[in-house]
């Protein structure tokens, strides 16, 4: 399988263009810069591309049998929730340019709910993330009118950031619109083990046109 991964130089685009190449996949490792991308191996292809260059994106995504979005406007970025939608929104324009269909985009906890209100919409909610959680959530509502792809949009764990040390344990639960939680009542993933999920879903094709989460 020929997959492409964009945002490869974050935390979660590292760990899946690692799993992804230890398991034989060609991958396609798209950045605005791909000096910090580690991986060598024969099966990997570096590709520095703005996303918002939605035709170069397009020409660069051609021939891929999926797509993966781990794009991150950053953190700190004082302007996150317009170069998250205007960002996010420009990788589903290219997406669709390109002809591969199948596109899955990475999101966050925020869009996960319980009793049927979604996380960052309750009052513990960190404020620091809440503009990049609100513009996932509301690139999220837009997704959910796409018609001409075979689109997924996966929540992480609640805990899920480099300070997980678990490691790659290739264990983990699925869910759908709500977090999984375990006996300790968190709900909690590795980086590592995100990235299993994400492949094993790439493999398996077992969602369609949904949102899906996982957990320990």
């Amino acid at each position: 399988m020929k997959v492409a991964v964009i945002g490869a130089t974050g935390f979660v685009g590292k760990n899946l263009v690692n799993e992804l190449t230890s398991r034989g996949h060609e991958v396609v490792a798209i950045a605005r810069s791909t000096e910090k991308i580690e991986n060598e191996n024969e099966k990997l292809t570096k590709v520095a591309v703005d996303v918002l260059d939605t035709e170069k994106l397009a020409q660069t995504l051609k021939g891929a049998d999926a797509v993966v979005s781990a794009f991150n406007a950053g953190w700190t970025n004082p302007n996150l929730y317009n170069d998250t939608v205007i960002g996010a929104n420009a990788i589903q324009k290219g997406v669709k340019a390109s002809g591969v269909k199948r596109y899955i985009f990475i999101g966050g906890a925020g869009t996960l709910q319980i009793d049927g209100k979604q996380l960052v919409d309750g009052p513990d909610f960190p404020a620091e993330i809440y503009p990049g959680a609100s513009a996932v959530r509301d690139y999220f509502n837009t997704l959910k009118e796409e018609t001409e792809l075979d689109w997924l949009f996966f929540s992480p764990a609640i805990e899920m950031h480099p300070g997980i040390t678990t490691g790659r344990t290739g264990n983990y639960r699925l869910g759908k619109t709500s977090p999984v939680f375990n006996e300790q009542g968190r709900s909690i993933l590795s980086g590592e083990d995100l990235a299993v999920a994400i492949a094993d879903e790439l493999e398996n094709n077992a969602h369609h046109q949904e949102q899906f989460t996982a957990a320990y």
